[in-house]
């Protein structure tokens, strides 16, 4: 009996793309700042044409760079992040009611997203007890102290950048650049990842595998990404 294969790798960042994401979607985007960002998805995303989208993100890039392209062109109508600074649009639009946004705690954020990859529902945490975070959300005392019931994320579509993918859609990320990315890819109901390269199945040894090809979905090279910030920098002697 022959072996059946399933292709994940797609010639372009926008075929990867295409059938998945549409008008008014939850979409999950990977990265911290400007650091692990998938920038070809975004700018795929971006020349795609979807709107009234809602993206749950850390932060939403800077002016003209990363989710800051999706905000000047109106395609996103609410954000769900941790850190909304170094981005004049987001706080010109979210001032002027012209965006909404789910303020979330950087770690709730971060356990939303796992809880939603693990089939967890919902979780109580004791982060935004007493503050505009836990309005209208259920309160729980468990041992004396108040927790505040959080729900899961499960985008429809996750948008990851990892460093290297084999053929069966096994991850490695590169340093600081993991970040959000492990997370929103096992969330995701339809995963998308890119890559700086691409491997054979097996090329990875196992114990280097960062997450497992079952949560990736689909796969697209971007061998030169312009990364802004994933760039060391060391004290030039003279």
């Amino acid at each position: 009996m022959e072996k059946s294969t399933v292709n994940k790798i797609y010639p372009s960042a926008a075929q990867a793309l295409e059938g998945i994401v549409q008008d008014g979607q939850l979409l999950a985007v990977g990265g911290f700042g400007l650091c692990g960002i998938p920038e070809a998805l975004i700018d795929a995303l971006k020349d795609s044409g979807v709107k009234d989208l809602t993206v749950i993100s850390n932060n939403a890039g800077v002016d003209g760079f990363g989710l800051g392209k999706l905000l000047e062109t109106r395609q996103i109508k609410k954000m769900i992040s941790s850190y909304v600074g170094e981005n004049k649009e987001f706080e010109r639009q979210y001032l002027a009611g012209e965006l909404q946004l789910e303020f979330t705690p950087q770690g709730t954020l971060a356990e939303k997203l796992r809880a939603g990859g693990a089939g967890i529902p919902a979780f109580f945490t004791k982060t935004g007890v007493g503050t505009i975070v836990a309005d209208g959300k259920e309160l729980r005392e468990f041992d004396g102290e108040t927790y505040v019931m959080e729900r899961a994320l499960v985008p429809e579509v996750a948008l990851v950048k990892a460093h290297r993918a084999d053929k069966s859609g096994n991850l490695q990320f590169r340093f600081t650049a993991r970040n959000f990315n492990p997370a929103v890819a096992m969330a995701g109901k339809t995963t998308v990842v890119e890559v700086e390269e691409i491997v054979e199945t097996g090329d990875i040894p196992p114990d280097q595998v960062h997450l497992p090809g079952i949560y990736v979905h689909r796969i697209v090279l971007n061998a030169s990404p312009e990364k802004r910030i994933e760039k060391r920098t060391i004290t030039e002697t003279k």
